[in-house]
């Protein structure tokens, strides 16, 4: 089911609840770490350095920083920000599982994963996201957001969204199949569930190509001006 929500609607909800002003420090604590991640990144773009080593520049901070984050389904949960808590979660165990369970935990995705051009595109499309969110939050708390980083906030995922989850974690995930499969990876914990990790994996990629392919036929802008989010 998908909710419809103006935007003159949320800016509106915003300053009648603000964020409460003891959460600023947090926020701009969180930002500061988002913002050092995206500085990290940035020289990967930039000859003679490559996209190849994104993962061994940031990809610890970026691990860190993602395992912190079950904090936002907590700060969901008591009202500190305006998302529902459940989706909170999800969106916190999908890119904790991504980055946690696949990425580093499998040793030969060193060299055939974690240095492929997807690890970057997932982490740079999650940066450039998280850092423009904590902005918007932590300028929020001050009552200083300007206008502009209100629409960017609610509208800069229409494009990083689909990017972040495409060819990033999809085309990622894809190339750790062989690996998974190989190793059996956490055969135990799905044993009991008489299915395999890697098929796990599998049910995953296609549900997430579903999803995908019904963002893209999905008019994100509806004629009234309305984000559909």
């Amino acid at each position: 089911m998908v909710l419809t929500r103006s935007r003159d609607d949320r800016c509106v909800r915003d300053s009648v609840h603000p964020i409460p002003r003891f959460a600023s420090d947090f926020f701009f604590g969180f930002l500061l770490c988002r913002f050092v991640a995206l500085l990290r990144l940035l020289p990967c773009i930039v000859p003679p350095s490559s996209v190849h080593s994104s993962y061994a520049v940031a990809g610890d901070l970026v691990c860190l920083l993602q395992a912190s984050a079950i904090l936002e389904t907590v700060h969901a949960a008591v009202g500190l920000v305006h998302t529902a808590p459940l989706l909170a979660f999800l969106q916190w165990g999908g890119r904790t599982h991504f980055v946690l369970a696949v990425v580093r935990q499998i040793p030969e995705c060193q060299m055939q994963v974690q240095s492929s051009p997807s690890v970057f595109i997932t982490i740079m499309a999650w940066s450039i996201s998280e850092v423009i969110r904590y902005s918007h939050y932590a300028l929020t708390t001050l009552k200083v957001c300007p206008a502009w980083l209100t629409y960017l906030r609610y509208t800069a995922f229409i494009p990083l969204y689909p990017i972040g989850v495409g060819p990033g974690e999809m085309w990622t995930m894809y190339q750790a199949l062989p690996f998974v499969k190989e190793r059996d990876l956490y055969s135990g914990f799905f044993g009991m569930f008489s299915i395999s990790y890697h098929s796990f994996l599998v049910v995953g990629q296609a549900s997430a190509c579903e999803c995908l392919m019904k963002l893209k036929h999905t008019t994100l802008l509806s004629p009234d001006g309305n984000i559909l989010h």
